[in-house]
């Protein structure tokens, strides 16, 4: 589902950008850490393109590829990164990566979420795209926020986010496994809010667990 124009006014701001920066990327950081060298990141509903800003310097990928559903955030993303050879903007779901960025299995050193997965209707088909195009030992960086924070009377006034199948951070945490991610450190925050890092597992060698 798409932001609304006041949504989108709101995470342009410094209401939103300086929680970001200051709290959200450093505390990432602490739970993931940064990127081997020679990264390829993606990440999901990139919007007008600043998040991939704090990927590239911050988290230190050397490529990121950022897909999102908006048109008119794109082209804000796309002239920010005009000539930049290191991100690519496209336009896609992120429920079908395949589609959107010709996404293969494997083929990610990591992916970010930042506080875009809940504007998914079927937000499980999206951690399923992530678990697939993520490489052994991989990481998933999200920060998210809980169905008790969507439901709050000035939030559901304001914004446009969908009302079923909601999650809290357990649901989320537990449906990670599912497709093969595994939570290595989160942290929940007033009961609103969530973060978290996973690494996409490797896969079994021959013979174990025999």
């Amino acid at each position: 589902m798409r932001m609304n124009t006041v949504e989108k006014m709101v995470v342009a701001s410094p209401l939103r950008r300086g929680p970001q920066i200051w709290y959200e990327t450093p505390l990432l950081l602490r739970l993931g850490g940064r990127l081997d060298p020679g990264a390829h990141a993606l990440e999901i509903g990139c919007g007008t393109g600043r998040g991939i800003e704090l990927i590239l310097n911050r988290f230190g990928a050397a490529r990121v590829d950022g897909v999102d559903i908006d048109p008119d955030s794109l082209a804000r993303a796309r002239r920010r990164w005009h000539g930049n050879s290191r991100v690519a903007i496209v336009q896609g779901s992120a429920t079908d990566l395949r589609a959107a960025v010709d996404a293969a299995d494997a083929s990610y050193d990591a992916v970010f979420d930042f506080a875009i997965v809940h504007h998914i209707p079927d937000w499980r088909a999206c951690l399923a795209e992530v678990g697939r195009v993520l490489r052994p030992g991989g990481r998933f960086y999200f920060s998210e926020m809980t169905a008790r924070a969507l439901a709050r009377p000035t939030l559901a006034l304001l914004f446009d986010h969908p009302t079923e199948d909601r999650f809290d951070a357990r649901d989320f945490l537990t449906e990670l496994p599912r497709h093969g991610l595994h939570v290595i450190g989160s942290k929940s925050l007033l009961g609103d809010y969530f973060f978290g890092v996973a690494q996409r597992r490797h896969p079994e060698s021959p013979g174990r667990g025999a």
